[in-house]
């Protein structure tokens, strides 16, 4: 499925820590460009994502030990102890991309060449900007399992833990990300647009001990369509 996500705020603190920020003093000048590119990236940011549901559908080994979870109706597979712990016990994975648009990244690019500060204060709103649309997605991969009476775990991407970064390729391909989102690989792996995301999220017929004892904290809360109703992800 893919969807467009309406997101008119973003974190400052959060902005703050990608830029590696602990409690230095900060003069009014980059106060104001960190406001400024706050809003800059969410004007022309277009926050996007396509997601799948899959059932597992069984789990194995490499000839060389790797362990891999399989999903059905898929080429996808799963690699490495990371997911295997993960997904250990889930009965379906969500499988997610989101992206915020090619008019980020080419902002990044003319930054790069023309200012370099505003390139990092800059770069650091997109990033907090593609996690923001990743808990958006990752909402609406919730709310399926629920819908199913499964409960989820949380996101976990490529390059986590030993979940190789060739992950990726198939994962898109899935996906059809390229098509839907305009999403495309470089040979090193890393996407273009570069402020994109791509997860898997574990769905399970219990609650998780990673599942948010209360709605408070959840990145997801914004982005929540369990909520409204008067129910919670935990049932």
């Amino acid at each position: 499925m893919v969807e467009s996500y309406a997101i008119d705020s973003i974190d400052r603190s959060e902005v703050l820590r990608y830029m590696g920020y602990a409690g230095q003093s900060m003069t009014p000048e980059l106060e104001g460009r960190i406001d400024a590119s706050m809003e800059c990236c969410l004007s022309i940011g277009v926050p996007r994502g396509v997601w799948r549901i899959f059932d597992v559908d069984g789990r194995s080994a490499k000839e060389d030990g790797t362990p891999f979870v399989r999903l059905a109706g898929t080429s996808l597979e799963l690699l490495g102890a990371s997911m295997q712990k993960h997904m250990d016990g889930a009965v379906a994975v969500g499988v997610m991309a989101v992206t915020v648009g090619m008019g980020v990244e080419r902002e990044l690019r003319r930054l790069s060449l023309t200012d370099r500060v505003g390139q990092v204060v800059f770069d650091a709103a997109a990033t907090t900007l593609v996690e923001r649309t990743a808990d958006a997605c990752e909402a609406s991969i919730v709310a399926a399992g629920h819908e199913r009476g499964l409960f989820a775990n949380f996101r976990f991407s490529p390059g986590y833990g030993d979940m190789p970064m060739t992950t990726q390729t198939v994962l898109l391909q899935t996906l059809d990300a390229q098509r839907q989102l305009g999403i495309t690989l470089t040979d090193t792996m890393l996407m273009v647009p570069t402020k994109s995301v791509t997860a898997v999220v574990g769905l399970f017929e219990t609650i998780q001990p990673s599942t948010h004892a209360t709605c408070a904290g959840c990145p997801c809360f914004d982005f929540c369509i369990i909520r409204p109703t008067g129910h919670t992800c935990r049932g």
